[in-house]
């Protein structure tokens, strides 16, 4: 099941969409999908409806984050060992775990704004583990279950903030940072989490080409781990690491984002996102 949320910024319908892609307008049968809608009882509800028995949402309407209540945006770094490589970085004995601001998320094609005093704005696709019940020290063998879905992020990151002084959040957390979708896809859709491949492309040329099988610490020891430091709630978001391709790997001259640059990302069978940097209004 692929569920969505279209419509103007902030005024948001639910939608689920078609096996032909289509968006379906299911704001006749739930107001929003949020933490309710991602629970194992709501998505049960939600799996008992037949797309083609919804209206099609005409003219292929902007699409925004797929739900809402996103309480915390957990992000892991250094957790594909190409991409550590690729960083100059040890292979990290246990997940390295950091904080994206809620403020940053936005819609999977919305602008990316690049941030005041900007010099090093980086893209990372990321596979994105949506959190469906209340997760709080679960063992690895069961985290999945705690899982609703999964989803495409870009961890936009800016990497002078970021680096200058080991404070990761501070080039993590601007506002656009976090684009999510265009879909929450359901685990049964998925059904190896551990093995999707994964692009981006800058400005038409390929940067990314990853699978998510060079993970260095799997979906469900991120789930497990980081329950054991803080209580995961349905909406939560964790985004999981990025493989090599990043723009301050490129050698010998890194590739940093400038106003105009276009990003286009996916993941196997969680859609595509497209995104246009625009330069700061101020």
């Amino acid at each position: 099941m692929k569920l969505c949320r279209y419509g103007k910024n902030g005024f948001e319908k639910p939608g689920m969409v078609d096996s032909e892609g289509r968006v379906r307008d299911l704001s006749k049968i739930v107001e929003n999908i949020g933490p309710n809608e991602l629970s194992p009882r709501g998505l049960k509800m939600l799996a008992k409806i037949k797309p083609e028995s919804l209206t099609v949402v005409a003219n292929g309407p902007r699409l925004g984050v797929p739900f809402v209540g996103i309480g915390k945006f957990v992000a892991i770094g250094l957790n594909y060992s190409d991409h550590a490589k690729e960083a100059g970085m040890a292979i990290p004995s246990e997940p390295i775990v950091f904080m994206k601001a809620t403020t940053c998320i936005s819609g999977p094609n919305d602008d990316v704004i690049q941030p005041k005093n900007s010099t090093k704005l980086d893209w990372e696709v990321e596979l994105g583990i949506v959190i469906g019940s209340k997760a709080q020290y679960v063992s690895e063998a069961e985290a999945l279950d705690y899982v609703a879905g999964y989803c495409v992020v870009n961890d936009v990151s800016e990497r002078s903030f970021q680096l200058a002084t080991g404070q990761w959040d501070k080039g993590k957390g601007f506002d656009t940072a976090g684009p999510i979708g265009p879909w929450l896809v359901t685990t049964d859709e998925i059904k190896d989490p551990q093995n999707l491949d994964m692009f981006l492309d800058l400005n038409g040329k390929r940067m990314q080409s990853g699978n998510t099988k060079t993970m260095i610490f799997g979906c469900a020891k991120i789930v497990s781990h980081v329950s054991q430091y803080m209580t995961l709630l349905p909406g939560d978001v964790i985004c999981t690491g990025t493989p090599p391709g990043v723009g301050m790997g490129v050698k010998p001259n890194p590739v940093f984002l400038k106003p105009g640059d276009v990003m286009t990302l996916g993941i196997q069978g969680l859609g595509e996102q497209k995104q246009k940097v625009v330069a700061w209004p101020g």
